[in-house]
């Protein structure tokens, strides 16, 4: 949750290829306190049955740019759908950086197929 000197996030996975929310993909979260400085690794978490991220690491006092990085590879060889398809994986990873503000909440999803990705600030 966010307070008035953090930012909070969090993140679900919508699988388009499949119609459903994608269970079981690793998603760890970074931050940085300036575009010039180091990453810092905070920790991560799985997608939950219902494609969401709910107990991700909170963020430091400081940061202004977060890093979530989605490991897909793992979860469309598990599909069951892909494996039958015979579909590849053209993006093993997603990466996906932005700027954060004290006091914000920022939702971040996730539209996953094995060939392409979309993502926005949700609410």
């Amino acid at each position: 949750m966010s307070t008035d000197t953090t930012a909070s996030v969090s993140t679900h996975i919508l699988d388009t290829s499949a119609g459903r929310p994608a269970a079981g993909v690793a998603v760890r979260l970074a931050a940085r306190a300036g575009r010039h400085a180091d990453w810092t690794a905070l920790g991560g978490a799985a997608t939950d049955a219902d494609g969401r991220c709910e107990d991700l690491p909170a963020l430091p006092e400081a940061a202004t740019h977060v890093r979530l990085d989605f490991a897909v590879e793992a979860y469309f060889e598990e599909s069951a759908e892909n494996r039958d398809s015979g579909a590849t994986v053209f993006f093993p990873e997603v990466t996906v950086t932005f700027a954060v503000v004290p006091g914000e909440h920022y939702h971040v999803p996730l539209l996953l197929n094995p060939f392409g990705y979309s993502v926005y600030r949700g609410s």
